[in-house]
């Protein structure tokens, strides 16, 4: 395992190295290109009076640098060409294809792109296999255009066109037509994102025979799945590595964020969402600074039907604002449910509901007082039963009690109880609100408020912590280790 890590480390380092040579060669043949037509097009009287003194070094901060302004003004009214006015071109192809393996008729996917400068001069071509079930042609379309967009982008090019043969991915990209399929919806809103990465990003409608190259290249992507010995005809199965665990697993196994399309073994998506459920979050798509939301039918794969039931309560309680939600009062069921939710429910019921604040538990069907927070005081107004019972319930004052004695905080914001185990006083809720631990002043932009300590020494982690307690501890978004409750 730890020759393979080393080998996978040595060839992303290899590859980072040739991506920067092709990088600094396509500069240089930029720069060649754009000074080579600028003397081509200079007209004979201003090569007369400049021509033995105009250059162009390649490369910044190069001393010998000279720039002649009213020069370059002349020429560019004669070119229409600035500097940075220098576009490269896409083509790219989906292709889906019926073949026979060993007398068995199998699907078959590939993708091709070839990136060009603007005389169609191949600067860098791709051919890759799609391995995946139900893929469409629109799909596979899709799929080569975003590799081909990200591969223009780690070769930094600025001012890009991409060539479409296929007339609904056209008229998707351009946003003339919405997409039907959610699928593809979520392909072509990762097509619109990358291209506001570039400076210039426009799509160009073709012929099939212009991009001729590039579906020879998606044709070739299929023709070596078929031909050479690939291990999927022999054990039916095509093995992928997870990012997290760095284990080959079978591709059936992998588990496809919905949205991103980040794809992660089930066995490391599994203990993601049980690590963020534990600590009241709605879980995410564990790829880093990506907000890809995991959503409850996708989880039904890998999840326990306990953890299922959680995970619908964690996404109900982030879907309903804080000072809507209301609990039912009824101990055995507490079901959540928002104010509006609990006011329609009722209407139908109860007459007056919204002016008495009488409501109807949308799971138990027990009546309570929204008001008050309690069972339904039928014989009293809301007033009367609060000048009777002027204290909390016997609960809640326990709960406070308890909060009290071990120096429990409560946030202010979401009004979660949590508790500080272990670290510094900077605490950050669930919720998102930060705040300081020991006396509960806010914190702004990751600056304290007040002048409490940052921490106590007792707090702090010891070199001897268990093991499985920082392994915990790395899963979790939060500051400090905490409890809620």
């Amino acid at each position: 395992m730890l020759s393979k890590l080393q080998q996978e480390s040595l060839d992303h380092k290899r590859c980072l190295l040739e991506t920067q040579k092709l990088k600094d060669d396509l500069k240089r043949r930029v720069h060649d290109e754009k000074f080579a037509r600028r003397i081509a097009d200079m007209p004979e009287e201003l090569w007369e009076d400049w021509g033995d003194w105009f250059e162009r070094p390649f490369g910044e901060g190069c001393s010998k640098e000279l720039c002649w302004d009213e020069t370059d003004s002349e020429i560019d009214s004669v070119d229409g060409v600035s500097d940075n006015e220098y576009d490269f071109r896409i083509y790219f192809k989906g292709l889906i294809s019926e073949e026979k393996v060993k007398d068995k008729a199998s699907n078959y996917a590939g993708i091709g792109v070839a990136i060009c400068d603007f005389r169609d001069n191949l600067i860098l071509e791709i051919t890759k296999p799609l391995v995946g079930v139900g893929l469409s042609k629109q799909a596979a379309e899709l799929k080569a255009l975003i590799e081909g967009l990200n591969a223009a982008l780690s070769l930094e090019l600025d001012r890009i066109e991409f060539c479409c043969d296929y007339y609904p991915i056209y008229q998707y990209i351009t946003r003339r037509w919405p997409p039907k399929q959610r699928k593809i919806s979520m392909l072509v809103n990762q097509v619109l994102l990358l291209q506001r990465k570039f400076t210039d990003c426009r799509p160009i409608l073709m012929a099939r025979n212009d991009i001729k190259y590039a579906f020879k290249l998606a044709r070739e992507a299929i023709v070596s799945q078929v031909t050479q010995p690939v291990e999927q005809n022999e054990s039916k199965s095509v093995k992928e590595t997870c990012v997290i665990c760095l284990e080959d697993t079978d591709s059936g196994s992998m588990f496809s964020v919905d949205g991103c399309m980040h794809r992660y073994c089930f066995s490391c998506m599994k203990q993601h969402v049980e690590v963020k459920l534990l600590h009241g979050m709605v879980p995410k798509c564990p790829h880093e600074d990506c907000k890809s939301e995991l959503t409850v039918d996708s989880c039904r794969k890998f999840l326990t039907p306990k953890m299922i039931e959680t995970l619908k309560q964690r996404t109900k309680e982030a879907s309903i604002p804080v000072t809507e939600r209301v609990y039912c009062p009824y101990p055995r069921c507490s079901t959540l449910m928002s104010r509006s939710e609990a006011l329609e429910y009722s209407k139908d019921a109860l007459v007056g509901a919204e002016r008495s604040g009488a409501r109807k538990c949308l799971k138990c069907h027990a009546l309570f007082c929204i008001n008050c927070k309690v069972p339904w005081h039928s014989d009293m107004t809301c007033q009367d039963y609060k000048r009777k019972n002027p204290l909390p319930p016997v609960e809640d004052l326990k709960l406070k009690s308890l909060a009290s004695m071990n120096l429990w905080r409560q946030c202010v914001k979401c009004n979660h109880i949590i508790e500080l185990s272990e670290g510094c006083y900077h605490m950050t809720c669930r919720c998102g609100y930060e705040f300081c631990y020991n006396c509960g002043a806010e914190w702004k932009n990751k600056k304290a408020t007040c002048s409490c300590p940052l921490w106590e020494e007792d707090l702090i982690w010891t070199e001897n912590r268990d093991t499985d307690e920082e392994e915990m501890d790395e899963d979790s978004d939060y500051d400090d280790d905490w409890f809620v409750f």
